[in-house]
């Protein structure tokens, strides 16, 4: 038995009521002869490497396309079968998805100690990760800072959401437009928790995370200033439930000030599982109300903003409302009036401001405006009307369209509504695919860099039926590309990538991948709104029945990132990546040789009757001196290694003599003249080498048809660390790749597609290549 001891300094701040917080430094021992753990007197389940840790008491311890930039700023590679993934060993979301709420509780109520999250510290640490903090924080649970704290207090409400003094507005109006759907609300929200029975100073939320709902639990010692909450909080000061949905929101991104800075929609989404739209309300399209009003029946969150003043950090305006200020829209709706003068319908829109104060809209039909004496009192009262100081006003829609600037949408996905809730609403037909791009693979960029954009991810959608609704028998798509990580990642430098997306047409819905050819002569029929730095692009689009490709993309090559795709449409669709099955091409037609080729060949055969002697056949060391005799005057390369030349043997060494007849070099030498012959076609620029997105072409054009999975691989096994892969090297990946398919196929005698090996069939097959 070994042991592991490591210890930690950690500076906490606390108050006696006194004067501002005082220091206190406290040293923590990880690991003891037991695995176990101890923090001046505490307790750690589950050994060192436990999934949570408790300690006991109260203690108090982030076409050709243009760029465009924000204001601020299941992964589809290959596996090897039987070995673990730099995922599997090191999930960078294990301390979220891995904690267990019903066993962390169970453990806290056995021990009577109150929960202390080791995976988000109350610590510096958890605030910021780029700077120190700018004043002293102490961290106290929510009975230290009021006598009677509840979770939530007469139920959640948009006003229970007030700003701190964190930059995360974004998140507020996305939380405030959440409250107004109490089902969704519920959903990330349980409402099945209190500070009374069973209380162990643990909170949960649920969040959808990059294509799947995690649960993320929270310990409740939040951060405060003079015993007042730092950031999120409720009106009511002992309701807690903004102020621990927001801590929970920062454990998941990392820390509090990874939530700087962002999208409305972008949190949307996360309360969701929705795909969100943009909108340029400077360029709105003219059914924008209609898409509005039939987002608002199916219950999805809205918010609106106008562009900030380069000069000043949230100007006022004179009209009241607020420059770079994120708002959130809590109601669409077409208002009855009726006077002895006119009557009729009024495109109405809601909007709360998440300082929920005094600056609101001061145009028409603003609180206590005398558009209001037109509308009856009951219709104001269905309405929910409120005239007070809270952040929410009322618009005509022209109005809003006017004075706002943006206009994002969180369309809900497919599970959104139950059936009882739909009550003549539609849901939309979704379908997901994860991906990753990957640099010397299948990171091509835009369609700006034709030769590489032919190798991203291509993803075939066949639409069905045009909507019902629509005139002109077009169907409604919805298209979404969600980039992975990049907030989480902040801290290590990483920024959001400029992405987008185009889709093209295709006239044989049996069409295989597309290749160069295919994007030289031929425009795309729809795209992204733009190639930005966001972390969903979105866009939504109006296509007759027929059969398209999506093209995901970063903007320039190289990019690496994961990332997923969404489709929401009215009607169903048949979505897939599309791929092709691993094979090759038998009897593949071989040009007549040249003179040169036909001079080289009787070269050879004299040089293998010297070499060979008496038995006629030679070995790997014969074969490279035979070979590199020929192949280093015609390539400036080193030669043939001795491992490329024993591949070549073991092609067509069935009885594993380790030697090659006549019969059979005849063979192998007309495969390195066709081979050779292809390299030089594709290595356009005469450099002896080619860049891994020709290897692709190389390859195909030498009879090998290569799966996504299987051409990622062979990038990762024989390009260089720029992507280069050299003449011996693609040789060598030639003679596997037929190697390995023959010796497939010869045990998959029903061409079924699978292969039964033992275990020394396999070895030998994998090893003998």
């Amino acid at each position: 038995m070994y042991t592991t001891r490591t210890t930690r300094t950690v500076r906490t701040f606390y108050s006696d009521g006194r004067g501002p917080p005082k220091v206190q430094t406290k040293t923590y021992t990880y690991g003891d002869d037991s695995g176990g753990s101890s923090v001046n007197g505490g307790v750690n389940f589950g050994g060192g490497g436990g999934r949570f840790q408790i300690r006991i008491g109260g203690a108090r311890e982030d076409g050709t396309d243009q760029p465009s930039f924000s204001v601020p700023a299941f992964s589809q590679r290959p596996q090897v079968i039987g070995r673990s993934t730099r995922k599997e060993k090191k999930d960078p979301f294990s301390g979220v998805i891995n904690q267990s709420y019903d066993v962390i509780k169970k453990k806290c109520l056995e021990e009577g100690c109150l929960f202390e999250d080791p995976e988000f510290e109350a610590e510096d640490s958890s605030i910021f990760f780029s700077r120190a903090p700018p004043r002293p924080f102490e961290w106290k649970r929510p009975h230290e800072i009021c006598d009677n704290p509840v979770f939530i207090s007469d139920g959640a409400s948009r006003f229970d959401v007030q700003q701190g003094e964190l930059g995360d507005c974004w998140l507020l109006a996305a939380v405030a437009s959440l409250t107004v759907n109490q089902r969704l609300f519920a959903k990330v929200v349980p409402p099945d928790q209190t500070f009374e029975d069973g209380y162990c100073g643990m909170f949960r939320f649920h969040f959808w995370r990059q294509g799947e709902w995690v649960e993320v639990v929270v310990d409740d010692r939040l951060p405060t200033y003079y015993g007042q909450l730092t950031f999120m909080h409720s009106l009511d000061k002992n309701e807690f439930w903004s102020a621990l949905l927001e801590k929970a929101y920062a454990k998941l991104e990392g820390s509090y000030e990874s939530l700087k800075g962002g999208s409305t929609c972008e949190a949307m989404v996360d309360f969701t599982g929705g795909v969100s739209e943009f909108f340029d309300l400077r360029k709105a399209p003219p059914n924008l109300f209609s898409i509005m009003l039939k987002a608002s029946q199916r219950g999805s969150l809205m918010g609106c903003s106008i562009d900030a003043d380069p000069n000043q950090l949230e100007a006022r305006l004179a009209n009241g409302l607020v420059m770079g200020h994120a708002y959130s829209i809590t109601s669409v709706l077409l208002m009855d009036i009726e006077t002895p003068n006119m009557s009729g319908k009024i495109p109405m829109v809601r909007v709360r401001n998440p300082w929920g104060n005094e600056a609101e809209w001061k145009g028409r039909w603003s609180d206590q405006s005398r558009e209001w004496s037109l509308i009856p009192d009951s219709q104001k009262e269905e309405m929910g009307l409120t005239f007070d100081d809270d952040g929410e006003f009322w618009m005509s829609f022209d109005d809003f369209s006017k004075n706002f600037e943006k206009l994002e949408i969180c369309n809900l996905g497919p599970d959104s509504l139950e059936e009882e809730e739909l009550d003549g609403k539609k849901r939309w037909e979704g379908h997901t695919e994860n991906g990753e791009w990957i640099p010397r693979v299948n990171a091509g960029g835009c369609r700006n860099y034709l030769d590489t954009f032919w190798t991203n991810p291509q993803y075939r959608v066949t639409l069905t039926d045009p909507d019902d609704d629509d005139d002109d028998d077009l169907c409604t798509m919805l298209v979404g590309v969600l980039q992975k990580d990049r907030r989480k990642k902040r801290k290590e430098g990483l920024d959001m990538l400029t992405i987008g997306y185009v889709i093209y047409k295709l006239d044989d819905e049996n069409q295989g991948p597309l290749d160069l050819k295919f994007f030289k002569y031929h425009a795309s029929c729809a795209k992204s709104p733009s190639f930005i730095n966001l972390r969903e692009v979105c866009g939504r689009h109006k296509m007759s029945p027929g059969t398209y490709v999506i093209i995901p993309s970063t903007f320039e090559p190289h990019n690496k990132g994961e990332y997923l795709l969404r489709i929401f449409t009215e009607k169903a669709n048949h979505t897939a990546e599309m791929d092709e099955e691993t094979g090759i091409i038998e009897d593949q037609e071989i040009p007549p040789p040249t003179d040169e080729e036909q001079e080289q060949e009787q070269a050879l055969k004299s040089s293998f009757r010297r070499v060979a002697g008496e038995d006629l056949e030679i070995d790997a060391y014969e074969l490279r001196d035979i070979l590199n005799a020929v192949f280093t005057r015609e390539f400036s390369f080193d030669g043939f290694s001795l491992e490329t030349c024993r591949s070549m043997v073991a092609m067509h060494d069935g009885d594993l003599s380790g030697k090659l007849g006549f019969d059979e070099f005849k063979v192998l030498w007309a495969d390195l003249r066709r081979w050779k012959g292809v390299f030089k076609e594709y290595d356009r620029d005469k450099s002896g080498k080619l860049s891994s997105y020709e290897l692709r072409s190389a390859l195909h054009a030498s009879g090998f048809r290569l799966s996504n999975r299987t051409f990622s691989a062979l990038v990762m096994r024989y390009s260089s660390k720029d992507g280069q892969v050299e003449f011996g090297d693609f040789i060598l990946c030639a003679i596997r790749m037929k190697t390995m398919l023959a010796s497939f196929k010869n045990i998959d005698v029903d061409n079924s597609g699978h292969a039964a090996f033992d275990l020394d069939g396999f070895i030998q097959t994998v090893m003998y290549s």
